[in-house]
């Protein structure tokens, strides 16, 4: 016969124990885990994760189409915990539908969470430099450039420059090299005077090369995954410097 032992145990505040940030993902996204897993590698303030069901092809109708997923989605993270901050990992789908019905979708499951996306958090990373006029990279093809374009001026900043690549397989996108990103930021500096550059789309991979494109060109840079992990860290109650990941991780949220 086996003795069996039931033995007394201590708790502490574990994993998350001053704030639990959960990440909506695209089902067809690569990147945005991998850079957000450099702004959150920490035990304290952590990342928790789920992947919400999407269209490969981006496309105003698809994007649309995931409204009714997002609580579902978020209702699979730590289901019956508290998150402090929720993070819709969709830039373009944020501006179709808007920040304010994905926050209402993300409220349903999580009341008291604050909420984030990247043009929510983009729009605040502009405010942070008190940049009005917006240089815009991204991967899609036109009529979601133009809902982008429309919603970043309908927030109040200037577009005097736009570039696309014009892809709209999110695969693709993941695929695009940091030698693309820059020279793409590069082309856009040199057609237009603006005060920051944004690269829009969670799957392009941008965290890592911020700084150094700053340093080369003297003008704030962000991206959709960069400007929206800063956003969910600050939400969360971070306030340290990380200048390795760019100027933007030095600022504050503007009041």
């Amino acid at each position: 016969m086996t003795d069996y032992l039931k033995l007394p145990f201590a708790t502490d505040g574990g994993i998350g124990s001053k704030a639990r940030v959960g990440l909506v993902v695209l089902a067809t996204d690569y990147t945005v885990e991998q850079e957000f897993r450099t702004v959150f590698p920490g035990e304290e303030i952590s990342l928790f994760s789920s992947r919400i069901a999407n269209e490969t092809a981006i496309t105003p109708e698809t994007l649309a189409a995931m409204e009714p997923r997002i609580s579902q989605t978020v209702a699979t993270i730590l289901p019956g915990e508290r998150l402090d901050v929720v993070a819709y990992g969709c830039t373009s789908a944020s501006m179709v539908l808007g920040n304010e019905r994905v926050f209402e979708r993300i409220r349903e499951v999580q009341p008291d969470a604050k909420c984030t996306t990247p043009s929510a958090a983009a729009f605040s990373a502009f405010k942070a430099f008190g940049a009005k006029r917006i240089g815009v990279l991204t991967p899609y093809r036109e009529d979601v450039n133009n809902i982008v374009r429309s919603s970043i001026e309908s927030a109040g900043f200037e577009v005097p420059i736009f570039a696309s690549f014009e892809e709209e397989r999110d695969p693709v996108v993941a695929r695009i090299d940091a030698a693309s990103l820059e020279t793409g930021v590069s082309e856009i500096l040199k057609a237009s005077s603006v005060d920051m550059v944004f690269v829009s789309c969670t799957n392009v991979r941008l965290m890592n090369a911020v700084a150094g494109i700053e340093k080369s060109t003297g003008v704030p840079v962000t991206s959709s995954n960069h400007a929206m992990a800063w956003h969910a860290l600050r939400l969360a109650g971070d306030q340290s410097d990380r200048p390795e990941l760019g100027r933007l991780f030095t600022k504050g949220l503007a009041s």
